[in-house]
């Protein structure tokens, strides 16, 4: 098992590269590693109650449920 930091530096201009840490944290928790995710500049917008509800990059999940189960699954998220 391998310990992955994700570092997120897009906010909610470009919705799709903000979502990619996201997205690949939980690929790597769903094959078995232990992430944690970082988010600097921009991306700290991210983390704003109702923001969100709000990021849907394209040809990927919302970035609501993917920060859902990367909560659940108990990953630190720093800012």
């Amino acid at each position: 098992m391998a310990k992955l930091l994700y570092v997120g530096t897009y906010g909610t201009d470009d919705p799709t590269r903000a979502t990619f840490p996201f997205l690949m944290a939980k690929g790597a928790i769903d094959a078995g590693h232990e992430t944690a995710v970082t988010l600097m500049g921009e991306s700290t917008y991210l983390m704003r109650d109702g923001v969100p509800e709000q990021i849907l990059g394209v040809g990927i999940a919302p970035l609501k449920e993917l920060m859902d189960f990367i909560i659940d699954k108990g990953v630190p998220i720093t800012i």
